[in-house]
């Protein structure tokens, strides 16, 4: 290891905080970390490369908030509460000031959106290389007590957390593919700087931690929503054996993507688009109530969007009944 690398460690050392069940962070070979008795360890890890899932020309610190609300959103789909975190880091080769600058950027982002949920960074890896970033995070959930995908049971409603479709809008407003197409860009082709709401969801989307926590006792499946509403749900009616019916007349919209597009293609973006890290879940319809509540009390707004059916595959409805085929179904990574 050089010194430049041991310093830049250090620069990363001083910054982040602590916790007393960090028996070891970093500086070590490994961590050494104390989970509490009676829970399970929730673990995710994701990674984000420049010019794929960050703009090349974005600002260090909305990479430093994105790379960990990622996998904060991941944990929140399981109903856990995050704890630990571990970073790597490759930089390209660059003058000293320069990595210096990026990296002191990069914490203000990640340390603020750490601060929040007292997470900790307790080690990781630099390295030279294309600009990416790993993060892995922990979290607790009670024994037996997790979110998973494949709990949908037919009958559930279908809930959506947030406002789907803003990270898409703001996709295509950047003409990043696939969103750029024509469709597209007749509804989104106001100047960027009139849609400064939509790309601020993009680059710093919340994690929805604390709703997650109180929908464990409340929701049967959940899933957070990174490559698409379809696609993502989709995910949880494969793992539970179900399928899904969508009400599209019934997706929430925020106020900056209705002055941003409309109709059919807005739909395709709030169904098709990725980037939202909101949280899709299902539940009993007996438990709306309770769930309307417990999401009023930790100020996220959730709405119901369609209901699990036998028959599998996800179908979208207009609201006369008649069925609509969107144009994508979410991101495909290797597509």
């Amino acid at each position: 290891m050089s010194a430049a690398e041991f310093d830049l460690i250090a620069r990363i050392r001083a910054r982040v905080g602590t916790r007393d069940d960090v028996v070891l962070g970093i500086g070590d070979d490994a961590a050494l970390l104390q989970p509490p008795a009676g829970m399970q360890l929730a673990v995710a890890t994701d990674t984000l490369n420049g010019g794929v899932h960050f703009f090349e020309d974005a600002a260090p610190a909305d990479i430093g908030w994105k790379s960990l609300a990622v996998n904060l959103s991941d944990l929140a789909a399981m109903g856990a509460l995050p704890a630990w975190a571990t970073l790597s880091l490759s930089l390209p080769a660059q003058p000293g000031d320069a990595m210096q600058a990026f990296v002191d950027g990069f914490l203000d982002g990640f340390v603020q959106l750490a601060a929040q949920h007292r997470v900790a960074l307790v080690g990781g890896d630099t390295t030279r290389g294309p600009l990416s970033v790993c993060v892995t995070a922990m979290g607790f959930v009670q024994a037996g007590a997790a979110l998973r995908r494949d709990a949908a049971r037919v009958g559930d409603e279908v809930w959506i957390t947030g406002t789907p479709g803003d990270a898409a809008a703001a996709l295509a407003l950047a003409g990043v593919a696939p969103y750029r197409d024509a469709e597209v860009r007749r509804c989104v082709g106001d100047p960027l700087t009139d849609h400064a709401r939509l790309f601020e969801r993009l680059q710093r989307p919340t994690p929805r931690v604390a709703a997650g926590r109180a929908l464990g006792s409340l929701a049967h499946a959940c899933i957070d929503v990174s490559d698409g509403l379809l696609a993502d749900l989709g995910h949880v009616c494969a793992a539970s054996k179900v399928g899904a019916r969508i009400d599209a007349a019934a997706l929430p919209v925020s106020p900056a993507l209705a002055a941003a597009c409309e109709g059919e293609a807005r739909w395709s973006l709030q169904l098709g688009g990725g980037d939202d890290y909101e949280l899709c879940f299902t539940a009993a319809p007996s438990r709306r109530d309770a769930i309307a509540s417990a999401l009023r009390a930790v100020d996220t707004p959730a709405c119901v969007i369609g209901r699990i059916e036998a028959e599998p595959g996800v179908r979208v409805w207009r609201a006369d009944g008649s069925p609509w085929t969107p144009p994508r179904r979410g991101y495909q990574h290797f597509g």
